[in-house]
Parts: C-alpha cells; structure tokens; sequence
C-alpha cells in the first residue's frame, strides 16, 4: 500500500467527472487500499477517487469512532434520500474550511464491494453526509458548491490565496 496526494481547491481537476468502474479487479482492490491509508493518514472519514487523481467511481469511508470499520463503495448510488439536516463539513481537498451544509439525513444506497459484488444499505447520521459528500466528488462537485454565492466567494477567495501562499 502506499499514500496518494491528495488534489487541493482549486484544482481543476476536482471537478471531473467519474466514470464508471467496469471491472473491479485487483487494481482497483489496490487503489481502495491505498485511498483507505491516504484517508486515515490524513486524517479523514471519507476519501473518493477523483481526490487523489482517479477519475473512477470508487469511494472509501469509516465513520467509527475506532477507526477499524472501512467502507469500499464501487459505483455507489444513492438510491432514496429523505429529510433534511444541518451540519459542519470539511474536506481533505479543502483544509482548513469549514461551514454548515444541508445534505438528506437518511439514504438507501447501492454499490459494488471491493469483490465486484453489488450490496445496498441505509445511512444516516455521519455515514449519510459522509456518502452524500463522497459522491459529489465522484460528480465534481465540492461541498462548497452547496454554500450560499456569498459564502462561497468569500470561501474562494480565501482558499485561492492561501494556496498562492503555500505554493
């Protein structure tokens, strides 16, 4: 296993779109592991492909308090979605930013383990935001798309200088 650098706004390459994995084979078995050592060593609870540069729908997660219950979700869909809630979110491809975002509280969700096998299972809680922001990645989007037009140029603005400062 090895670490994947993780892509920082305002890469232009975050808002590409993933295609579809079509054989889950060991490279992708590959790639889920080294996305699940990049994610934990970042620190984070989600990670999606188009982060590190992998423009396939492969997205891993653990929400556990412990650490130790990984998630590989393959081509994941969110099937159904009800509710509304309010929660701060950040992002590993936008450190250092944070602000509240309204996502579903409840999902029905479909994907491939790391097997090739298609599972289903309900999220709520974390694990519901966690799916809904993984999979913005997955369609180029970043939880800032989800900010009003102010906070979002605002947010801009500040994300774009300090990366001219840490470049």
């Amino acid at each position: 296993m090895s670490k994947l650098n993780i892509l920082q706004y305002p890469d232009s390459r975050l808002r590409t779109v993933a295609q579809p994995v079509k054989v889950v084979d060991d490279r992708i078995r590959a790639l889920a592991d080294d996305m699940l050592e990049t994610m934990y060593d970042a620190p984070g609870i989600g990670l999606a492909a188009t982060q590190v540069d992998v423009h396939e729908r492969v997205v891993v997660i653990d929400v556990s308090d412990e650490r130790n219950e990984p998630r590989v979700l393959i081509n994941p869909e969110i099937l159904k979605a009800e509710g509304t809630e309010r929660s701060q979110e950040g992002c590993l491809s936008v450190p250092g930013y944070q602000d509240t975002v309204e996502r579903a509280e409840w999902l029905h969700v479909r994907a491939l383990d790391r097997h090739g096998a298609s599972f289903e299972f309900e999220a709520h809680g974390l694990l519901a935001i966690c799916v809904q922001h993984e999979v913005d990645h997955l369609n180029g989007k970043l939880f800032l798309d989800h900010l009003s037009e102010l906070k979002r140029k605002r947010a801009h603005r500040k994300l774009t200088k300090q990366s001219r400062l840490t470049a």
